[in-house]
């Protein structure tokens, strides 16, 4: 039996928007904040696995409201009606190229490109079907560190579907990924989509909040971690990231908006790491630190 998503959707002028993305962030698997018009409305959305803690997301925005100075929001909290998540799925991903990386679904017969790497995603239920442009960053962010030098040890930290972890094994054959997320289904998802692909001897995957599964801690350091999250749960882990980075190590950031770089390069910043490079795409970020 599949645990029911639940939807938490407010609406809010572009001043508090950050903030009240900011105090969401701990309550929801996956969030998005969306421009609904150059200057007006954000529109905030994000997806819980179960029922959410109604009164504690309340509290949490009305506080980060009261932060900046407008009332709080107006907030709907809802259940979503069961999904055929694998047919959505296969709706709405199309084939997405990204460099050498060529992306699609099982029900997608076209032959590859040539000189591609095909990689073959059913997302099913897991956040993280690879359509997004943070995905597509990381892709283009991950093949140009490949030609800066050849990591061994890799981490995709949040790995969704295991996209970014899969074509790290099939750019790196001499790697060796570590694959981990909060969610078991992307976790058990992402496990799958390894195998169908020929890269599960190279991926260990599991289940962990952050940094803090034995399977993460036990294979560090790391020569490269990606981690395509959101802006809060990066900066809250920017500590554990510079301790588990090897020397010379890199970092592929991205799961945030353009106006929250500062904020995580600053939270960066603060434990020794710089800026290296950045990428922008539809109003999404990913930066490169070490």
């Amino acid at each position: 039996m599949t645990t029911p998503l639940w939807r938490i959707a407010l609406t809010a002028p572009a001043r508090p928007a950050d903030a009240l993305s900011a105090a969401l962030e701990p309550y929801v698997s996956a969030l998005t904040a969306m421009e609904d018009a150059p200057g007006g409305t954000w529109s905030i959305e994000g997806l819980s696995e179960g029922e959410p803690e109604r009164p504690a997301i309340v509290a949490a925005l009305a506080i980060a409201a009261a932060t900046v100075g407008t009332p709080p929001p107006d907030t709907v909290i809802e259940p979503l009606p069961e999904v055929d998540w694998l047919a959505l799925n296969r709706q709405s991903f199309p084939p997405i190229r990204e460099g050498r990386v060529w992306v699609r679904g099982s029900h997608v017969s076209e032959k590859r490109p040539a000189a591609s790497i095909e990689l073959v995603v059913d997302a099913a239920r897991a956040f993280g079907s690879g359509s997004h442009a943070t995905t597509a960053l990381c892709l283009r962010a991950l093949q140009d560190e490949l030609r800066r030098s050849r990591p061994r040890r890799i981490l995709d930290l949040g790995c969704g579907s295991g996209i970014l972890a899969m074509a790290a094994a099939k750019l790196l054959p001499t790697a060796r990924v570590v694959a981990v997320d909060l969610d078991p289904v992307s976790v058990a998802t992402a496990a799958e989509n390894a195998r169908l692909n020929r890269t599960a001897t190279r991926i260990r995957t599991g289940t962990s909040r952050g940094w803090r599964s034995r399977l993460v801690q036990g294979a560090a350091p790391y020569d490269l971690v990606l981690a395509n999250i959101l802006a809060g749960p990066l900066c809250a882990m920017a500590p554990e990231l510079a301790r588990g980075l090897a020397a010379g190590g890199r970092a592929i950031l991205s799961g945030l908006m353009t106006d929250q770089e500062a904020r995580v390069i600053a939270a960066h910043r603060a434990q020794g790491l710089r800026l290296i490079r950045r990428y922008r795409r539809d109003g999404w970020s990913a930066l490169v630190l070490g």
